[in-house]
């Protein structure tokens, strides 16, 4: 039996004006359904910390937590060892509510932009404004970058986290890493 590997087998990028860090495997499970249902509304609450995110919103801590993805859709994030057990976990307490509950683990990708200018990597490549005052903890924006989807939010430890599809892993870190070469500093974000 094979053991899973992320994406890029933990690749990084440190030589320029941020730091790009692939993150280890992570527990992802979209769960689809009437949100304003009180049956998935109580299923979803312990993800979000008590709370269901609203629109445009995340509740996540480490690599525990709930993020708002469309009217109809969350994205329940745990340890990549606990997806199994926390799709069947919400499947039975979904019970006949009508629900979707997938383990996406596998098929998404994850990065972490670090360091005092990662706000302007991704202000090259997102049409998103990643100010601290448009864009700060708590907030989830699904986006494009480049030409490809991708979903991102701020961290407790100020760096922003993004996620999209494990086929475009690749082509999201060179984009990482081009707009994080060195001398290309923007200015426009910069965090102290």
């Amino acid at each position: 039996m094979s053991s899973p590997v992320s994406a890029l087998g933990g690749a990084s990028f440190s030589e320029g004006i941020a730091r790009i860090d692939e993150v280890a495997l992570q527990g992802m499970i979209t769960l689809r359904g009437d949100l304003s249902d009180p049956v998935v509304q109580k299923t979803l609450k312990p993800f979000g910390d008590g709370d269901l995110p609203a629109a445009g919103e995340a509740r996540i801590e480490a690599d525990r937590g709930l993020a708002w993805m469309s009217p109809d859709e969350m994205l329940v994030l745990c340890p990549y060892a606990a997806a199994a057990e926390t799709v069947a976990a919400l499947q039975e307490a979904l019970g006949d509510a009508h629900a979707l509950v997938v383990d996406v683990s596998d098929a998404r990708a994850s990065f972490v932009v670090s360091g005092p200018q990662a706000r302007d990597v991704l202000a090259k490549l997102c049409p998103v404004d990643f100010s601290p005052a448009a864009f700060s903890l708590g907030m989830f924006r699904r986006t494009r970058m480049a030409q490809v989807p991708a979903a991102i939010w701020p961290r407790q430890d100020g760096a922003l986290q993004l996620i999209c599809f494990r086929s475009q892993a690749r082509y999201v870190f060179d984009l990482l890493s081009v707009a994080a070469q060195a001398g290309s500093e923007v200015g426009m974000h910069v965090q102290g």
